[in-house]
């Protein structure tokens, strides 16, 4: 069953609940939300080429690659799951990978190894070398013509309804404040529970701010094995930091925090934690590490929303949620710290603070700061963000994907780096 735009933005609401979303089926058995061509740099070197592409056919989307020389032969690991996973991601229609000769650079960033990942998904993908099509300009052309010809039979797809069961979020906190724990958070944490319940996934990550509420989470845990594998790595980060001489308790909470009124990073901890809800936590995840299984999911990373955001659609989610406190921001028209980083997954941006959405209110997709005033409960404005979801899943554009800003991203490396 198909349907138009206008019909399907409109829809997903069955009696009181919002049990259905309208997306694009991809060959793998995922549901998109959005429809997006990619053009995908294999490596740093032909970052300028798919821009060139890109800037030359309408509705293609590309982003530059961060540098793998130098790197540990686990990050080019990470960066290169990084890469496949957003060529992956359902919002992705079809690829056209863009790499450099054969046997140029690290065996992780080959335009094989970068293609059999991806070809993993069933969708279109397209490869260009750079020696095969005579070089820079011949792989514009080509790519050019490749391209134009991929955004065509893109946009002939249709949306069809699929159950929430095949939506994946991703979802961070940020410019924490006291409203994060009290509402904003507990408030995510409703829609992410009713979402979990219909069959739908939910990802989230900053392991290092769950020092302090790590035990509600091991209560939560589907396993033993889960809970010991949460505990040994926020053990393996207190003693990295240890080795350097650096305290974590000293750099986190940040500075916006402390201003905002948090004390410790295990108050900061506890308001973050209720983001996830009350489900069971069904595993934990390396760096932008597909999930198994439907559920709740750790990713170990850390607390950078360039780099959160992104890597939560490189694991799969098709929509990223990202939820501001946002107390210590300017009063008026306020700017954000950040706008639109997940590449290829429309951002949501969310806030229980009412300060924050007078202040920035250009730029929040929803409020629940009805909770403090007494205008809302935390089971209502749960409600409100998860329609929300579904309404950005059906298509309709998020108050970050109505602003035309290419926002940086970057990659989790562990380092260090050589």
């Amino acid at each position: 069953m198909s349907t138009t735009w206008a019909a399907c933005a409109a829809m997903g609401r069955k009696g009181d609940e919002w049990m259905e979303f309208w997306g694009y089926s991809r060959p793998d058995g995922s549901v998109g939300v959005r429809n997006h061509v990619l053009i995908l740099p294999a490596t740093r070197n032909v970052n300028y080429i798919c821009h060139r592409i890109a800037l030359a056919v309408p509705g293609v989307t590309t982003f530059y690659t961060t540098g793998e020389y130098g790197r540990t032969g686990g990050d080019r690991k990470r960066l290169a799951r990084f890469l496949t996973g957003i060529a992956r991601n359902p919002n992705v229609a079809n690829v056209l990978l863009i790499g450099m000769p054969h046997g140029y650079g690290y065996p992780e960033f080959q335009t094989d190894a970068l293609a059999a990942e991806i070809a993993r998904s069933g969708k279109r993908l397209e490869v260009l070398n750079v020696d095969r099509c005579g070089g820079l300009e011949g792989t514009v052309t080509r790519g050019i013509r490749l391209a134009r010809e991929l955004v065509r039979e893109a946009t002939a797809m249709r949306r069809e309804a699929a159950p929430l069961s095949k939506l994946t979020i991703g979802m961070k906190c940020g410019d924490s404040d006291a409203t994060s724990g009290l509402a904003g958070n507990p408030a995510l944490g409703r829609a992410v529970d009713r979402l979990i319940d219909a069959g739908g996934t939910a990802l989230f990550s900053e392991t290092l701010e769950l020092i302090g509420a790590e035990q509600t989470l091991v209560q939560r845990a589907k396993t033993p094995e889960v809970a010991r594998r949460l505990l040994r790595l926020i053990a393996k980060w207190e003693a990295r930091a240890a080795s350097i001489g650096e305290d974590i308790r000293t750099i986190n909470p940040i500075p916006e925090n402390i201003a905002a009124g948090i004390t410790t990073l295990e108050e900061k901890s506890l308001g973050a934690v209720e983001k996830t809800g009350t489900r069971e936590l069904s595993g934990v995840l390396d760096y932008c590490e597909r999930p198994g299984e439907p559920g709740l999911w750790l990713m170990d990373a850390w607390m950078s929303s360039y780099s959160l955001l992104p890597s939560f659609a490189a694991a799969g989610a098709q929509i990223v949620l990202y939820q501001l406190g946002g107390n210590e921001l300017p009063p008026e028209d306020a700017p954000l710290s950040a706008n639109d980083p997940g590449l290829v997954a429309p951002l949501l941006t969310i806030s229980g603070n009412p300060r924050t959405a007078k202040a920035a209110g250009d730029y929040l997709d929803v409020s629940t700061g009805g909770v403090l005033l007494g205008t809302e409960t935390l089971d209502a404005a749960g409600e409100h963000i998860l329609e929300e979801i579904v309404r950005a899943a059906n298509g309709r554009a998020t108050r970050g994907e109505t602003m035309r800003y290419p926002e940086p991203f970057e990659v989790f490396f562990e380092g260090p780096f050589i």
